[in-house]
């Protein structure tokens, strides 16, 4: 064909094109060095296969349109230290009084709380979950919402739709059939600016007359609230005070970031006799910032005395690795508590890396013996925190999360006598690793983005 050339040259100039603009974009978000370097080597490599990935794959960031998240203000003029005042220049809400707080460091507490809250809701309940499983915790607690929307409660209930791949369905009918309204977070069909399969929603907040939350790390399912060996140790608690009209902001624009009808603002609740100092730190793509990553990455370097650490998943972005590394040759007592084994075996191979690093900066390095440990919380120094966020790229700058942030010495204390428990069944150190299996974990942190 004599024009065969010309169609040719028209494919490679428009593909050059789409390429140029993608990697303009990516060179103007705020990505971890790796993560950029990757998905710049990928469209130029295998431009036809990198572009509409990167369309479903490759955004980070979404703080505009539907879902945009605005916190209200909150707090007083003068804050309670230098984590809060970063997050206050972030524009998140401020530490404030006030508060009753509340761990739940076992699953039938959690359950107990869980379902209690559920159960006493006189006006309306605002539920989201990363999961809520097909099991008998799971239609459980769909049940419990069910019964109180037939009582006239006004239930609203937020699924993330990769995370829930098997829901109770059953359950689910009968709670949309009783008056309650359930959307999915970024369904896999969805018109292309709605959402992105890489964005995921892991937030677990449950808000009941707008008085009460519950919130942390759980999901709902048999492996975090049920009973038996092989039960999950994992973390929740409970809040009531002013930060729980926070954790309301967070849901509307989640609703709203699903299709829902906008919900307007209730009054933030008045402080209650409760002594303790909280406030709260969303993250995620609904954020123009990465506020809670760059508050840990500047308590870490302002660390004194102490890092403690639990999570699930380790595999820290560079600047929260290094900021680790320099707090350990610094002489901090830093502890990096996590399974022996997760249920993410490539992400346990690709830790390695890390977690070397770490122990020869004189950091420690403990890997829980009692199963699988899913919860996500730290202390640094005289503050703590607790809530969704693994401490890995994905939580830090990619997934939709929350944590609640404690200032004062009683929550705080609360929290350090959890770690001061669970150390006790923890092996310290990270066995020596042959040639091979070290290379295997530099290439796997190369991905650690996207695991």
């Amino acid at each position: 064909m004599p024009f065969d050339w010309l169609i040719t040259h028209g494919e490679i100039v428009l593909i050059g094109f789409v390429v140029l603009a993608a990697a303009t974009y990516l060179l103007q978000q705020r990505r971890s060095p790796q993560s950029t370097a990757a998905w710049l080597l990928f469209l130029i490599m295998v431009p036809y296969l990198a572009i509409p990935i990167f369309v479903g794959l490759g955004v980070r960031k979404r703080a505009a349109g539907p879902g945009a998240l605005t916190m209200r203000p909150l707090g007083g003029t003068d804050p309670q230290n230098a984590v809060d005042h970063m997050l206050r220049s972030y524009r998140l809400p401020g530490a404030t009084g006030g508060h009753t707080f509340t761990l739940h460091d076992s699953p039938e507490a959690a359950r107990t709380a869980l379902f209690d809250m559920v159960k006493g809701a006189q006006t309306r309940i605002d539920a989201q979950f990363y999961i809520v499983a097909r099991d008998d915790i799971g239609r459980a607690f769909v049940t419990a919402l069910t019964e109180r929307a037939r009582a006239g409660v006004k239930v609203r209930l937020i699924i993330d739709r990769l995370g829930s791949l098997f829901p109770p369905r059953h359950a689910l009918k009968a709670l949309i059939a009783a008056g309650g309204e359930v959307h999915w977070f970024s369904p896999f069909v969805q018109p292309p600016m709605r959402g992105h399969l890489n964005l995921r929603n892991h937030r677990k907040i449950v808000v009941v007359d707008n008085t009460r939350v519950f919130a942390g790390g759980m999901n709902v399912g048999e492996e975090y609230m049920g009973k038996g060996p092989d039960v999950w140790t994992d973390l929740a608690f409970s809040l009531t005070g002013p930060a729980v009209g926070s954790f309301d902001d967070v849901f509307a624009s989640d609703w709203d970031g699903t299709g829902g009808e906008a919900i307007a603002p209730a009054p933030f609740p008045p402080p209650g006799s409760g002594t303790a100092v909280v406030q709260v730190a969303p993250s995620g793509p609904d954020l123009r910032h990465d506020g809670l990553h760059d508050a840990l990455v500047s308590a870490i370097h302002r660390a004194e005395r102490r890092i403690w650490i639990v999570t699930p998943y380790f595999l820290p972005t560079d600047t929260l690795a290094e900021a680790l590394l320099i707090a350990g040759r610094r002489g901090i007592d830093v502890r990096i508590m996590l399974p022996r084994r997760s249920n993410q075996k490539i992400a346990d191979f690709a830790r390695g890396a890390y977690l070397r690093d770490l122990h020869r900066s004189r950091a420690r390095v403990l890997k829980f013996n009692r199963g699988m440990i899913h919860a996500k919380a730290g202390i640094i120094d005289d503050v703590a925190y607790i809530g969704s966020v693994n401490f890995d790229v994905r939580s830090m700058l990619l997934n939709f999360e929350d944590a609640l942030i404690l200032h004062d010495a009683g929550s705080v204390g609360r929290i350090d006598d959890w770690f001061a428990a669970q150390f006790q069944y923890c092996e310290e150190g990270i066995a020596p690793a042959k040639f091979l299996r070290r290379v295997g974990e530099g290439l796997f942190r190369i991905g650690a983005p996207v695991l």
